[in-house]
């Protein structure tokens, strides 16, 4: 298993060359958006600073604290583990429902159909806890 999961923080360990043009230089924060096999690369969501758009729909400075802002997306670039460091798994961010419904996304009909089966299966078991609890 990587090291590296899907949603998973990271930063640049070194700078890299946009597809776009530029240079998203060491210590670019990102988010991973897709595992190459098995961990062997990475898509990496790039972010630059703090922005809100203004009326007219430009970006214009802002800090995290200010509603309406976000991290503004530089670049959408393929990365090898050995360029990226972990700086917080996606478990402590986004928890484990979002975790399974972007796992449930890359699955075929058929495994969704198992997976509905043992969610229904763990369900039934709950409601038997809870009726014996009682």
């Amino acid at each position: 298993m990587s090291q590296f999961q899907l949603f998973d923080s990271v930063k640049l360990k070194e700078a890299i060359a946009l597809t776009d043009g530029g240079t998203a230089p060491e210590g670019t924060p990102g988010a991973i958006v897709e595992v190459f096999n098995d961990g062997e690369a990475f898509m990496v969501e790039l972010f630059a600073g703090w922005v809100k758009a203004d009326i007219q729909g430009d970006f214009t400075p802002a800090n995290r604290d200010e509603s309406d802002s976000f991290m503004e997306t530089i670049g959408v670039e393929t990365v090898s583990p050995q360029q990226l460091r972990l700086v917080k798994p996606a478990r402590e961010t986004i928890g484990v429902r979002g975790q399974i419904l972007a796992v449930l996304d890359n699955l075929s009909e058929d495994k969704l159909a198992e997976i509905l089966d043992f969610a229904e299966f763990l369900q039934q078991k709950q409601q038997q806890s809870k009726v014996t609890q009682l």
